[in-house]
């Protein structure tokens, strides 16, 4: 039988970050999330973790030249219509990231600032902090930092609800184009979110907080799930609403589990769809 001539294509998604050994955040997480919203996921590590629900035993490099081959293998043979760009703990993958974005004029790029795990361990080297700045907040559509990570780019805490909303502010004033700071760190029954976009009033995103130990992921769930809607072709405010609708979804049916003796992970399955396809481009 001849083979059909394909007439469509996957909603494609790429993922830069570090790969999670445990399964709960990183790269495994990035992927479950592109496929219970029904994009094709691909991924180019940037580090290799040891970690599981406790903590991070070890963290393994990739070259800069690897990971280059790896976005360049990937995005000039499949491309990409959004990437969610994580880890990243050195000075010269930041930098060989930001040539990559410029390289393939890579589209809806979403940048979660992973600085320290949900074990509290450091993910990235003090230098690499002003270079994500630098070289990576102009060429975002959209910064994702929770509070601690916030705090470490400006260089003060963020202790206080109303801190939050002048702080995105100042993240914009860094380079950001627009940020979506996460307030779940601070205490209290409400989860406060603030979306800050260049040129617009901040918008205050609240939710009653889940109660759940299974937070490992969280964040990278958030991100990743943005990047996806981006990808279906969703406006960035609209993005970032389904984005956390899908996050707060899957951190409330994971609640009940146990995974490990610690931190567990959220429950990126609870409703998967079909993986989405459309038409290809005409010519």
């Amino acid at each position: 039988m001849k083979p059909t001539d394909p007439s469509a294509e996957y909603v494609r998604v790429l993922t830069i970050a570090g790969s999670d050994s445990g399964g709960g955040a990183g790269i495994q997480a990035d992927l479950k999330t592109f496929a219970a919203l029904g994009c094709f996921g691909m991924s180019a590590l940037t580090a290799l973790t040891a970690q599981n629900t406790v903590g991070v035993a070890a963290i393994h490099a990739v070259p800069p030249d690897f990971l280059a081959a790896q976005i360049d293998a990937v995005v000039g043979d499949i491309g990409a219509h959004a990437v969610k760009v994580g880890m990243l703990h050195a000075p010269d993958i930041v930098r060989t990231v930001a040539r990559a974005i410029d390289r393939h004029a890579l589209p809806h790029v979403v940048l979660d600032p992973v600085m320290v795990s949900a074990s509290g361990a450091t993910l990235i080297e003090p230098p690499a902090v002003a270079a994500v700045v630098a070289e990576l907040f102009p060429r975002a559509a959209l910064v994702t930092p929770n509070l601690d990570e916030a705090a470490l780019l400006l260089g003060r805490p963020i202790a206080r609800a109303a801190d939050m909303a002048p702080a995105a502010q100042a993240l914009l004033a860094q380079g950001a184009r627009a940020v979506l700071l996460k307030g779940g760190h601070l205490p209290g029954d409400e989860v406060l979110d603030v979306l800050a976009i260049a040129g617009q009033p901040p918008r205050l995103l609240a939710g009653a907080r889940i109660a759940t130990r299974n937070l490992h992921g969280a964040g990278c769930t958030l991100s990743s799930a943005i990047a996806a809607h981006l990808a279906l072709g969703q406006p960035l405010g609209d993005a970032v609403e389904a984005g956390r609708g899908y996050a707060r979804q899957a951190l409330a049916a994971g609640a009940a589990v146990r995974t490990g003796q610690g931190v567990g992970p959220l429950d990126h399955g609870f409703a998967p769809r079909a993986q989405i396809r459309r038409p290809l481009p005409c010519g």
